[in-house]
């Protein structure tokens, strides 16, 4: 069970943040309201929220998952992808710090929170799954699945297919059971995982995360949120067409803590 999470408040830059995405410009005052929906739903289910300031010159630093990867053990502190956003992670270190032991991604490796999977399957493993993408290479994949070995988690390095992280198209929703896009369906490493797959058209549902026994989905996709429920999953339909325009999704706004 989740007790903190750490979320930092889009900036008035944020609308110029990076993106590969061509959605519009996203409005910055519907975006401001879309994110507290998301930190209202995280106090209702019972997490501390802690909201950093804004940091403007960080347009996408309220993508607080990118810049650190926490397990109950320890924080990794990443080494972000986009030369723009390596800056972020020295505004994270000393809220992570007061519950977790640090440790770094250093040079050659890069890395985002965003391209990592960590699901405890207490019956059989720990697993921490490595997406390669255009913000994470083989070093800094390497580096955080030697760290986290130190702690029994048994690592898996995968391609990202056609999509920006990991977590695009991969999440747990219970600790043997995966949401996935079709692409990722028949990787190697999911093979021990239940997995359901969202409907085709709706690949950008893949993104949803677990809280507290509710998953959190994207509002406007109805085959997903039915699949889940017809599975015995409790959902709750986020707002998120403003995140979506800066390729964001429910799982980047924030790092969950136990």
């Amino acid at each position: 069970m989740y007790k903190h999470a750490i979320v930092r408040r889009p900036g008035k830059s944020s609308v110029r943040g990076l993106t590969s995405v061509d959605r519009g410009k996203p409005d910055f005052e519907r975006l401001i309201e879309q994110h507290r929906h998301y930190t209202n739903a995280l106090a209702s289910l019972g997490l501390e929220v802690i909201e950093l300031e804004a940091l403007e010159e960080f347009p996408d630093a309220y993508f607080t998952e990118d810049v650190a990867i926490v397990t109950p053990e320890i924080s990794v502190i990443t080494r972000p992808g986009a030369d723009s956003r390596r800056g972020e992670t020295l505004h994270i270190t000393d809220v992570l710090a007061k519950f977790r032991e640090l440790k770094y991604i250093t040079e050659p490796g890069i890395i985002d929170g965003g391209d990592v999977l960590i699901v405890d399957q207490s019956y059989v493993k720990r697993h921490c799954i490595v997406g390669l993408s255009a913000r994470t290479n083989q070093p800094g994949a390497e580096q955080l699945c030697d760290i986290l070995s130190e702690y029994g988690y048994q690592g898996d390095v995968v391609d990202v297919p056609e999509a920006l992280h990991f977590k695009s198209s991969v999440n747990f929703i219970d600790s043997h059971t995966l949401l996935v896009t079709q692409t990722c369906f028949s990787l190697d490493c999911l093979a021990a995982y239940r997995k359901l797959v969202v409907p085709e058209g709706e690949e950008y549902a893949a993104n949803v995360v677990w809280i507290n026994g509710k998953v959190l989905i994207p509002d406007g996709y109805p085959g997903t949120q039915r699949l889940l429920e017809e599975n015995g999953f409790q959902t709750i339909a986020m707002p998120v067409s403003e995140i979506a325009k800066m390729d964001g999704g429910l799982t980047c706004l924030s790092l969950r803590l136990t």
